[in-house]
């Protein structure tokens, strides 16, 4: 019998998400934060935070006014993609997908709107739901949640803006 070789936390993460992913891999491998974009948005880098304990994935939007566009609800809001500057400022407007109540990380519920954009990171793109908030008092203006994630992404929480090494 030969010697039992210790798997490791991320061979165990990588034969599980393999087992849900199409193609194993081509799995972006990232760090608890990244440089990400949302091109639809114009929005060509923002600094996320990796939060695979949040479902949905969450926008810094400030001056968030509904309206119709072809008789379908749309957003219009602006973004902060520095943290911790008020310029530049990026005007975004996207499609709603839907009203969602949220708990925030202190445990109070709101309701948020709901946008699909694309997401991009380390040359590959794919839609994603963003909730719209004012994230003001947070360390991050975005957060990528685990279904951004699911079936493209291993996160490493020992890492740092891994993706585009």
């Amino acid at each position: 019998m030969g010697a039992l070789r210790k798997t490791t936390s991320i061979e165990l993460i990588r034969d599980r998400q393999s087992e849900k992913s199409k193609d194993p891999d081509r799995l972006i491998t990232v760090g608890w934060r990244e440089w990400v974009g949302l091109p639809e948005l114009g929005i060509a880098e923002i600094n996320a935070k990796v939060d695979t304990g949040a479902r949905t994935s969450v926008l810094h939007a400030l001056n968030l006014h509904s309206f119709r566009r072809n008789g379908e609800p749309w957003a219009r809001f602006d973004v902060f993609p520095i943290q911790d500057k008020s310029v530049p400022v990026v005007r975004c407007e996207a499609p709603v997908r839907d009203h969602r109540e949220v708990k925030n990380s202190k445990g109070h519920k709101d309701l948020r709107v709901v946008v699909e954009t694309s997401l991009s990171i380390a040359g590959q793109q794919w839609p994603i739901e963003v909730t719209l908030t004012n994230r003001r008092d947070m360390r991050f203006r975005m957060l990528l949640g685990r279904t951004a994630l699911r079936g493209k992404i291993l996160v490493d929480p020992d890492g740092s803006f891994l993706a585009n090494k």
